[in-house]
Parts: C-alpha cells; sequence; structure tokens
C-alpha cells in the first residue's frame, strides 16, 4: 500500500443547494420520476434551471458583458499572483462561474494582488485566504 498517492485535489464539480418545495409540487416531481421522464429527483431539477437559463441567455450575456465579467472556471496559481505581484498591479476578478486559488497561495500573497474579488457562483479558496480576503469579496 505504500505505492498509492494522489493524483490530484479532488475539488466538487458542481455546488450543492437547498430548496424548499411545497407536497403538491413535490409529489409531481415524484410522478414524472416514477414515470421514467427523469431519473430522479434532482435531475428534474437541474434540467428546469437549465432551462430557465437558457431561457435567459441574452440578458446574462449582456450583463456579464456590461460588467466586464468572466464566464466560467478562471484558475489563480501562485504563479499567476507572483506575476501580478512584480508587475506591480492589483488584480479585481468579477466571475460568473467559479474561481478557485490555488493552494499554494499564501493569504499574504492574496492580500498583496487582489483588491477585490466579486463571484457570481462560488470561491475554492483556502479559509486562511477567504478570512484575509473577507472584506474584499461582494
Amino acid at each position: 500500500m505504500g505505492n498509492v498517492r494522489q493524483l490530484r485535489d479532488k475539488t466538487a464539480e458542481s455546488e450543492k443547494i437547498t430548496i424548499n418545495l411545497g407536497y403538491v409540487d413535490l409529489g409531481r416531481i415524484d410522478l414524472l420520476v416514477q414515470e421514467g421522464f427523469y431519473s430522479n429527483r434532482s435531475d428534474l431539477i437541474r434540467t428546469a434551471i437549465r432551462n430557465q437559463l437558457a431561457s435567459h441567455d441574452d440578458p446574462v450575456t449582456k450583463t456579464i458583458e456590461r460588467h466586464s465579467m468572466e464566464l466560467g472556471l478562471r484558475d489563480y496559481t501562485r504563479a499567476d499572483l507572483e506575476a501580478v505581484r512584480d508587475a506591480g498591479e492589483i488584480l479585481h476578478i468579477k466571475v460568473v462561474g467559479l474561481v478557485r486559488i490555488a493552494s499554494d497561495v499564501s493569504a499574504e500573497l492574496a492580500l498583496e494582488t487582489i483588491g477585490s474579488i466579486n463571484v457570481l457562483g462560488a470561491l475554492q479558496a483556502s479559509n486562511d485566504i477567504k478570512k484575509a480576503l473577507s472584506e474584499r469579496i461582494t
């Protein structure tokens, strides 16, 4: 067993949320699952959310452009932030999706290089970085 090693850190591919539904809606969902339209409740809910988001694609796209936001996944490595620091710049991160700050980034480096973070979605970073940047996260 000494030759077993972890290839990479496990990171969540999604964010877990909790919703409250009325009994009638829940029963209707269960009926659709029972009849084979969906594999389970989560499948129906994910599909419904994707369909709703697709129906608002144009306004979302325009809002992202207006606010100069990035869409999707944005990773920041220690090397990225060191380059920003060495260039004497400050980042103002605006992302719709997921921002990941590498585990080897120190809180001090994050404070030196990140002026603000606005994430509509999720921020994955160490607790030390989240605490250090707490006043800069909106």
